[in-house]
């Protein structure tokens, strides 16, 4: 075999950059670009999106405890929570889910479903998957902010909400040769893994045993969003990423409200 026909060297597991890569794909942070070519897959640095999601959590607690500390009313202090992190990742999540939800159920075979995911117009059922995911995730943060028990799970949320990504785009083939899912790669199989490990971590370091029930019911949500997509469009795309973020937060956060109103 000739020197040029050697195969590539794998990329290395960790890379300097990769936080900075995952937050430029995740949030809408003004952060410098790394100096010199840059030829690592994004979804290479996939690894460190729990990382990103409980920095992005922890932000939200802080607001928390900081408009509780001004007496602010604990609805109010919800809803200031949804609108920074809304704004921190420019409601990338909170898009694929109404796109997702527009697609899947809006038409009439695959082609169209992507077309209408693509679309930047909202429907119907992406109104009230939005709505509904807003009212979901504000009761269950109103619940937490009242018990005073927020860091943590908001914490414990953000980096698992994540890894659930990270998890579906190296499981899931890509439904479309195009778009942000497709361009950023599939990522490794160890990849996928250290995300995991990392979110549970975080999760386990934050809320302790509260964390194992609010796996349990982000791994019951997340098979049917997976067999929904493989069924109707055959695979992932960003917005089925996106959506599957949302799931798990709502999934989440719910379980952690509750534990914290039986207390």
């Amino acid at each position: 075999m000739a020197k040029n026909d050697l195969p590539p060297l794998a990329s290395p597991l960790l890379a300097p950059g990769d936080l900075r890569r995952a937050f430029g794909l995740l949030t809408r942070l003004p952060l410098p670009s790394p100096p010199g070519p840059d030829s690592r897959n994004l979804a290479d640095s996939a690894w460190a999106w729990p990382l990103v999601g409980a920095l992005l959590g922890a932000a939200a607690g802080l607001l928390a405890l900081t408009a509780s500390a001004l007496s602010l009313p604990a609805p109010i202090t919800a809803a200031l929570c949804l609108a920074l992190t809304a704004g921190l990742t420019g409601a990338l999540h909170e898009d694929g889910l109404a796109d997702t939800f527009d697609g899947l159920w809006g038409g009439p075979d695959r082609a169209r479903r992507l077309e209408i995911m693509k679309d930047s117009r909202i429907g119907t059922y992406g109104v009230l998957a939005l709505g509904l995911s807003l009212l979901l995730r504000w009761s269950a943060l109103t619940q937490l902010i009242q018990s005073g028990w927020i860091l943590p799970p908001l914490i414990a949320t953000g980096a698992l909400s994540r890894a659930i990504m990270v998890l579906l785009m190296a499981k899931m083939p890509n439904a479309r040769s195009s778009g942000l899912a497709a361009s950023a790669g599939r990522p490794r199989a160890e990849t996928a893994l250290l995300a995991l490990i990392l979110a549970l971590v975080i999760g386990l370091f934050a809320t302790g045993s509260a964390l194992l029930p609010a796996i349990f019911w982000a791994a019951l949500t997340m098979p049917a969003l997976a067999a929904a997509a493989m069924s109707r469009i055959g695979g992932q795309t960003g917005d089925i990423l996106g959506a599957s973020q949302q799931v798990t937060e709502i999934a989440t956060l719910a379980t952690f409200a509750t534990l914290a109103a039986s207390s």
